[in-house]
């Protein structure tokens, strides 16, 4: 299975996990079977290239995204690739798996995913999302 958790940057996992899913700058892809570990850059439309960040996901096989928040179009489209959503990740990417595997982590539901978003410094990557 391969499981993909957003993050800050290329540490793999021992990257910071990122605030939201759309604009992190770097996709951490663990294959849960092999231990192998994939860092992609976020070249969506959302950072100034093409394609959705789901859609970068589907293309890499990801099964399951464990992130901190996203929002209600994105979690639409995932559901629609089959790929689970789980939210609550923090830390780090390692951190993040082990509550995964604990069964620590909530699937994403209508309840959870965010609903209107203001972020912080609009345009620089990694921006943090500030649910109103």
């Amino acid at each position: 299975m391969k499981v993909c958790v957003p993050t800050m940057g290329m540490r793999g996992l021992d990257e910071a996990v990122a605030e939201h899913f759309g604009r992190a700058p770097t996709y951490t892809i663990v294959d849960t079977e092999t231990g192998s570990v994939t860092v992609l850059p976020n070249v969506s439309e959302h950072m100034g290239g093409q394609g959705l960040p789901a859609e970068i996901l589907a293309e890499n096989g990801v099964d399951t995204l464990i992130c901190s928040s996203l929002g209600w179009r994105a979690r639409s489209i995932l559901e629609q690739l089959g790929i689970a959503v789980y939210i609550g990740a923090k830390g780090t990417v390692r951190e993040t798996l082990k509550l995964w595997e604990r069964g620590n982590l909530q699937p994403v539901g209508d309840d959870t995913v965010c609903r209107e978003h203001m972020f912080r410094n609009m345009g620089n990557r990694g921006d943090k999302c500030w649910h109103r």
